[in-house]
């Protein structure tokens, strides 16, 4: 009994056992299958995954993963890879999800396939199981880059081209990506309009799996346009509409242009431009229905037809203007608005309404304003009512500025000039002010200030962007003018020195008429304070000494040689002052050079000098008379009014400046006004004592289709005192540069004096000769028309029309006083000196009319890569007999 119950319950015991060991392992096996699955995660390619262990797994797990052991699904014993040369086989195993002990499912060893693959680092992967258990991993690497060549572009540089390629030395080469970099290789080419450019990829092999990368580039050639056509255009013509678009058809007088190139990015901008023409003209309904572009066969052209619907033309009806502002009347607001009712419909003054309605408000106080501009079409009387509502808007605060792109420049040298600060409400106008004076310091090609937004919806983040150009300069150059024949500069010069704003230059300089030297330097924020300090340090020699023809000029030559200290501050937002002090060392040389006629019986005895050395000349006419170079030094009588100049002297001078500015733009403006008034005296010290008053001024205004109007006047009066008359080389003495259309010195008062023939010889072929003797008064203005060009900004061409209209003259009662002699008057019909009795035709040798000259041209002016470039031809229509004009004058040098 005993012994079968032992049996019995031992057989239970077992079969109970099994069941819970069955039980467990199942449990087991799960929980391992699980842990494995969530402790290994999928890898990303390249992504540096740990040495994974290939060797015995687990202890039990292969056991425990025997349970579901098939004959079809082997269990993975060990993992092995070959093939690789570069890549360790632990990276390459870890990027299964099977490892050792697991079943060889083949779904994921398909999976662990796909894995590798996509990695980008083999070009094959096989994957097997292999006797004993082994999963081989079978792979290929891909090669690794040595270089990538660029074969054949001459047209693109190579940086241009590296900017858009994925490969690169040392990356990894497939195929997939050499077919793309030759797909954008090929975009860039057709981006600067070479649409039948053509890029071969090409694979060199080297040792180590390495390859060089060839691109084979045939450019080809540009693809022009060969017409423009337009559909449906009714109101203008095919040529205007050609006119107001920026691509143009190919023509060979258009190699310099590269707008004559097809760029399908330029399309949509096109038809912008049009859209502006017709608004401009009244027709607020046009649309661009379609624009296509089509390539000829051969690749070397295409035809662009834009076809439009203009729609009906309108004129302004009633402008109105609405504000919830306390503070601005709508009467007020009305008189900002460019646009009156009866003028045609002009979308881009509705802009410039906004604008000026915007500068209007912020200039008064608001600076959060909603212009939002109301159009009411009229259908039946072609009629557009135009209501622009003016409220106050949201307010927006500047949480910070960022200044960025300079990498030179100090910050604060920016910030400084900068008129809104953090925290401030944002303001339109002083954003604009603030580009404006960046702009105008001189050490940026482009300046633009963004706003992006701020951690809340009332903050506002500005960016001020800026592109550091070149601000220093060692140069040697050489050029040629008209007026100064050659030019021979030499000059070390640094605006921004140490990224500081501070100014430093060392020039030499040379010319057939002046050699100058000089030393500047300038501290525009002296103390870190709004205070701008400098010293200079020069030496001028001016010769205006002439001979035969030339002596038309003012006959001095001057070395001066000085010292000058200055400060400047701000007095307004666009108001500076300034003061300065100057001390002078002139020393002047009179050139006297000359021929005096002899009264019947008069002795030159009672002339000249005892022992003055002179000759005796026969004028043509039979006249005697005397000739000599030294006339200041031997005549006894003053014969010429230039003779109180002749010597040396000390200036000690005092002056102060105020200037305004208020131009959009300080280098090239279309709007605003600049002045400057500056008045200095001289006798605080010194040998010389006069006052001089100066103004300067323009004013800019922008006309239509995109002209730039101009009005500029410079003028000036000086004054001796304390019994001084005002000397020669003081005075105003203007022409070439500063009234163009008349030589150097070619107009205001003269000393004349005959020009017949002497002896034979030529002097002035009878003509009236004269020394310029300047003016105490200046007073020159200029009426300009700024041409808009149909050539790029950065080719720097620029040309004009102008008028020039002013007037030198007033002389001291001294000089004047040489008329009250007869010997020196002149016959103006002749150009010989008179005879006794004074015919009627006879004029006084100090001739001081004080009248009005007028001029008109065109000027045009070229920042060549050589230097600047410029040409006026002007044409004089009010002068008087003895002025010397100049209908071409050409200047040209190297800029530094």
């Amino acid at each position: 009994m005993r012994h079968g119950c032992s049996g019995g319950c031992g057989t239970r015991s077992a079969f109970g056992a099994g069941v819970l060991k069955f039980t467990l392992a199942i449990v087991f096996a799960l929980g391992l299958a699980t842990g494995a699955n969530a402790q290994r995660p999928q890898l990303p390619p390249n992504s540096g995954a740990p040495t994974a262990t290939p060797a015995t797994p687990p202890s039990g797990q292969a056991g425990t993963s025997s349970l579901f052991a098939t004959p079809d699904l082997p269990t993975i014993g060990s993992i092995g890879v070959v093939g690789n040369q570069r890549i360790e086989s632990a990276t390459i195993a870890s990027y299964l999800v099977l490892q050792p002990g697991d079943i060889a499912d083949p779904q994921l060893i398909d999976l662990g396939t796909k894995t590798l693959f996509n990695t980008g680092l083999f070009s094959d992967v096989t994957l097997s199981m292999r006797p004993g258990g082994m999963l081989l991993i079978e792979v290929k690497e891909n090669p690794i880059v040595n270089q990538v060549i660029l074969d054949g572009n001459k047209r693109v540089k190579d940086d241009k081209i590296n900017e858009e390629v994925q490969l690169t030395p040392r990356s990894v080469f497939t195929k997939a990506k050499a077919q793309a970099d030759m797909q954008r290789i090929i975009e860039v080419y057709r981006r600067t309009g070479r649409f039948a450019a053509t890029v071969t990829p090409k694979v060199k092999l080297l040792e180590q799996n390495r390859v060089d990368v060839v691109f084979e580039i045939d450019e080809g050639p540009k693809t022009g346009v060969a017409k423009v056509n337009f559909v449906g255009n009714e109101v203008f013509t095919d040529s205007e509409l050609r006119g107001v678009l920026l691509t143009k058809e190919s023509r060979w007088w258009r190699f310099f242009s590269s707008n004559s190139n097809y760029d399908p990015d330029r399309l949509e901008y096109e038809r912008e431009l049009l859209r502006q023409h017709y608004g401009r003209n009244g027709y607020a309904d046009f649309q661009v229905i379609n624009s296509v572009a089509e390539l000829t066969p051969d690749l070397k052209y295409f035809f662009i037809t834009f076809t439009v619907d203009a729609g009906p033309k309108y004129t302004i009806g009633d402008v109105k203007v609405k504000t919830t502002l306390a503070k601005l009347d709508e009467r007020v607001l009305t008189n900002f608005v460019p646009i009156k009712s009866g003028q045609t419909f002009d979308g881009e003054k509705i802009e410039k309404a906004e604008e000026a309605i915007t500068f209007a408000t912020g200039a008064t106080g608001y600076a959060f304003v909603d212009v939002n501009p109301r159009i009411q079409r009229n259908e039946e009387s072609r009629t557009i009512d135009l209501t622009f509502e003016v409220n106050e808007g949201p307010r927006v605060y500047v949480e910070r500025i960022n200044i960025n792109g300079n990498t030179r420049t100090l910050d604060k040298v920016i910030r400084r000039e900068v008129r809104i600060a953090e925290g401030d409400p944002f303001n339109r106008v002083l954003v604009d002010r603030s580009r404006a004076r960046i702009r105008s310091l001189g050490y940026f090609g482009e300046v633009q200030i963004e706003e992006k937004p701020g951690s809340a919806p009332d903050r506002t983040e500005l960016d001020v962007q800026v592109q550091e150009r070149s601000t220093g300069s060692f140069s040697i150059g050489v050029g040629v003018s008209s007026t100064e024949n050659f030019i021979v500069d030499f000059s070390i010069q640094e605006s921004n020195l140490l990224g500081r704003g501070q100014f430093l230059r060392f020039r030499v300089q040379a010319s057939a008429r002046t050699r100058a030297v000089d030393i500047r330097f300038t501290q525009p924020y002296f103390l870190d304070r709004n205070l701008a300090a400098g010293f200079s340090i020069f030496n001028n020699r001016t010769d205006f000494r002439g001979t035969g023809a030339a002596r038309n000029l003012t006959g001095f030559l001057r070395d001066r040689i000085g010292v000058g200290l200055n400060a400047g501050f701000q007095i307004s937002e666009y108001g500076r002052g300034s003061l300065q002090y100057l001390l002078t060392r002139d020393d002047v040389e009179i050139n006297s050079d000359g021929q005096v006629a002899l009264l019947a019986g008069q002795d030159p005895a009672a002339l000249v000098v005892p022992g003055a050395d002179f000759d005796f000349i026969t004028f043509t006419n039979g006249q005697t008379g005397i000739q000599t170079d030294q006339f200041c030094e031997i005549l006894r009588n003053a014969i010429t009014p230039n003779c109180e100049a002749e010597g040396t002297f000390v200036t000690s001078l005092l002056g102060y400046s105020v200037s305004f500015d208020k131009r959009d733009d300080p280098i090239d403006p279309t709007r605003g006004f600049r002045a400057t008034f500056s008045q200095a005296i001289a006798g605080l010290g010194g040998d010389v004592n006069y006052w001089r008053t100066q103004f300067q001024g323009a004013y800019y205004h922008p006309l239509f289709w995109g002209f730039v109007g101009a009005l500029k006047l410079n003028g000036g009066y000086i004054d001796g005192y304390a019994g001084d008359d005002v000397r020669l080389t003081d005075r105003f003495i203007q022409g070439a540069g500063t009234f163009r259309g008349f030589d150097v010195a070619g107009i205001g008062p003269r000393f004349l004096t005959g020009g017949g023939t002497i002896d034979g010889d030529v002097d002035g072929g009878g003509a009236i000769i004269g020394q310029a003797l300047g003016g105490k008064a200046s007073v020159i203005g200029s009426a300009e028309v700024l041409l808009p060009l149909p050539l790029p900004p950065s080719y720097g061409i620029r040309a004009a029309l102008f008028a020039d209209a002013g007037t030198v003259g007033l002389l001291d009662d001294s000089t004047l006083s040489l008329n009250s002699n007869q010997s020196f008057f002149v016959d103006s019909q002749t150009g010989f000196l008179c005879e006794q009795p004074l015919a009627d035709t006879c004029i006084a040798p100090v001739q001081d009319p004080l009248s009005i000259r007028l001029t008109a041209g065109v000027s045009i002016s070229w920042d060549s890569p050589f230097g600047p470039v410029r040409f006026d031809i002007a044409e004089v229509f009010r002068r008087e007999t003895f002025d010397q004009v100049e209908a071409f004058r050409f200047s040209a040098g190297t800029n530094f």
